[in-house]
């Protein structure tokens, strides 16, 4: 006796330190799941990456803009950047360009590219919207787990109490000698199953709580309690729907389909992309560019315009060591001996451009041949990935459908016969009590009630689950 009153405490005592709880209905655990859950924070990221694809694309309309700077040094032979004559002088040099491109027609690619870069986009947003409606779907699912195997726990721990207290009046009616004393070793055997079927239902409990933390990812050590709320049915619920204007109305819902419709409008653009493959570009370019070098403020003498620079010619016969020079005439550089600056020699030996060109596709091995046809093809899978989506969501709906409607007939029959097991173990009790009914009789009774109380339950469970599910397909808020 004392070993049941102990066992109970424990079971009673493991909802009662609700202080040591953290206390979660369902729209807690969903919006919880919402901020945890890995896959969705991986879909946030893909977003993300389009919405940079994105923009980028719109930026390909501009030109492009880049700046380019050097600066080095010259030994032995090298060319004079002011007069483009080799010199043997060792000088430091630097140069500056700009350049800049822009793609004036391409068959209207850039256009296509940022069309389907814009589809992908919203792909996106539907596919995180889509991830979000499976995070809620799985915590509705684990949630009602939870509060099915809470309610079979009561119902183990009751019962556990009832065989407890028959086996206390067993006890008196055997001390008085009014039954045999076979009747209290059954109500002990069936107290000690009682007990067992109490510790397999904790275990139950208990793993579908850690599913449940798990998937909120929740730490381990973090203990949850669940609230359980007042949920009202009635069998005739789903009746009353119609799986026909439920897929209507999923339709323009779903994020599933509408991401199925964005990759396949995707996929027109691709095609689109690869076909101006085979009209010709047009595209405009120009450069900027200076230099500078040490060498321009050499010293030399000066004739109208004109220095004179030594150069060699050759050499002497009997004497290969000595050289034959001759003075030659070459451009004056302009600014001052010895002080041309930097931003004199840049602003005089500035260099302008400007460029049009035209590329016309010929033959180029049948590559864009190639691209037109794999993207057709593309384009054909993502028209069948739409019909396939809508077909998907279609059989969902009529199974979830039928599967409230039978769930709602199994959980109103499973009402009337734990109503008429009650009234007939109520009856076999007081026959068995009063010594008119055997133990057998009166085991088999109770044995049927807990299994038909038991059904109950997982028939109640599954019907609400049914009926969030069609909730669900018609755009209603998952909560109780």
């Amino acid at each position: 006796m004392f070993r049941i009153l102990i066992l109970i405490f424990l079971t009673n005592n493991l909802f009662s330190q609700s202080k040591q709880y953290l206390e979660l209905d369902l729209e807690q655990c969903i919006e919880i799941a919402l901020e945890n859950n890995l896959q969705l924070k991986r879909s946030i990221i893909n977003e993300q990456l389009q919405k940079v694809g994105y923009n980028q694309s719109l930026l390909q309309q501009a030109p492009t803009l880049n700046v380019f700077s050097n600066y080095g040094n010259n030994y032995g032979r090298s060319i004079d950047p002011t007069t483009n004559t080799f010199i043997s002088n060792n000088s430091n040099f630097s140069g500056i360009s700009a350049s800049s491109n822009m793609n004036l027609f391409s068959g209207f690619s850039v256009r296509n590219n940022i069309k389907r870069s814009k589809a992908l986009l919203e792909k996106s947003v539907f596919d995180l919207e889509n991830t979000k409606n499976n995070v809620m779907l799985s915590v509705v699912s684990a949630y009602l787990n939870v509060l099915l195997n809470t309610d079979r726990l009561d119902n183990a721990r009751f019962q556990l109490q009832s065989t407890q207290e028959q086996l206390n009046r067993t006890n008196k009616l055997v001390d008085a000698g009014s039954i045999a004393i076979t009747n209290k070793l059954n109500l002990e055997a069936q107290l000690a199953g009682d007990e067992l079927a109490l510790i397999q239902q904790e275990n139950n409990y208990r793993l579908t709580i850690l599913q449940l933390k798990q998937l909120l990812l929740l730490e381990t050590q973090k203990e949850i309690k669940i609230i359980k709320p007042v949920v009202e049915l009635s069998p005739s619920t789903v009746i009353d729907s119609d799986p026909n204007e439920i897929f209507n109305l999923a339709v323009s819902l779903l994020p599933e389909i509408k991401s199925a419709e964005k990759n396949a409008q995707s996929s027109l653009y691709d095609l689109r992309i690869s076909r101006s493959g085979r009209y010709p570009s047009i595209s405009v370019s120009s450069n900027f560019s200076s230099n500078y070098s040490s060498f321009a403020n050499r010293e030399r003498e000066f004739y109208d315009g004109f220095s004179m620079q030594p150069t060699t010619i050759g050499f002497l016969t009997n004497n290969p060591l000595e050289t034959v020079s001759s003075l030659s005439l070459v451009p004056n550089v302009v600014g001052s001996d010895k002080d041309f600056t930097i931003l004199e020699q840049w602003k005089d030996y500035l260099s302008k451009s400007l460029s049009f060109s035209i590329s016309i596709p010929i033959f180029n091995r049948y590559q864009t041949s190639a691209n037109i046809k794999r993207a057709k093809l593309n384009k054909e899978i993502a028209d069948i990935g739409v019909i396939e989506a809508r077909n998907q969501v279609r059989q969902t709906i009529e199974t979830s459908f039928n599967d409230a409607l039978a769930a709602s007939k199994s959980y109103s029959a499973s009402q009337k016969q734990v109503r008429a097991l009650e009234e007939s173990f109520r009856i076999i009790k007081s026959q068995y009590n009063l010594g008119s009914v055997n133990y057998t009789e009166y085991q088999i009774s109770n044995n049927n009630l807990v299994r038909a109380t038991n059904d109950l339950l997982s028939s109640k469970y599954d019907y609400i689950f049914k009926l969030k599910v069609l909730d669900f397909y018609q755009g209603k808020k998952l909560t109780f």
